[in-house]
């Protein structure tokens, strides 16, 4: 899969990370090509609820920016895009020190993009899926 913008890379970086959410979340990117991205949480004990495990809203929002950010790899320069709807499932409790989302585009389109995420929960090494989310976007020429 090619991206129409070769610096897409940099486009998503810069669309997510000075988004306020996402940097009062704390979101940081793994792995980031065409099609496909990976956003990391460090949890901090205000990610979390009843006996450590991550709430519920926190992943929605990490599956949101990842399937969100998979899609935007996708956009042409000068596009840019926003979520207009997104369904989570909370598949497991979320519980360990860091929780991964790999994001991927479902469909790549003029006006809308989908994408879906893997939300994982990293305890001691060892992965659980705890959430699967579809992410739709729309897609706004700006410049």
């Amino acid at each position: 899969m090619d991206a129409p913008n070769p610096d897409f890379a940099e486009a998503v970086r810069r669309a997510v990370l000075t988004m306020p959410a996402a940097a009062h979340l704390g979101f940081t990117f793994g792995a980031l090509t065409p099609g496909s991205a990976e956003l990391v949480l460090a949890v901090r004990p205000e990610h979390t609820q009843h006996d450590g495990y991550v709430a519920g809203t926190v992943l929605g929002a990490l599956a949101d920016f990842a399937g969100g950010s998979a899609a935007g790899t996708m956009l042409p320069l000068g596009w840019a895009s926003m979520t207009s709807d997104y369904t989570v499932k909370l598949l497991a409790p979320a519980k360990g020190d860091t929780i991964l989302a790999r994001g991927r585009v479902v469909k790549a389109g003029r006006a809308t993009s989908v994408g879906a995420t893997d939300v994982f929960a990293l305890d001691g090494g060892v992965e659980t899926l705890c959430a699967t989310a579809l992410v739709t976007m729309r897609n706004l020429e700006i410049g």
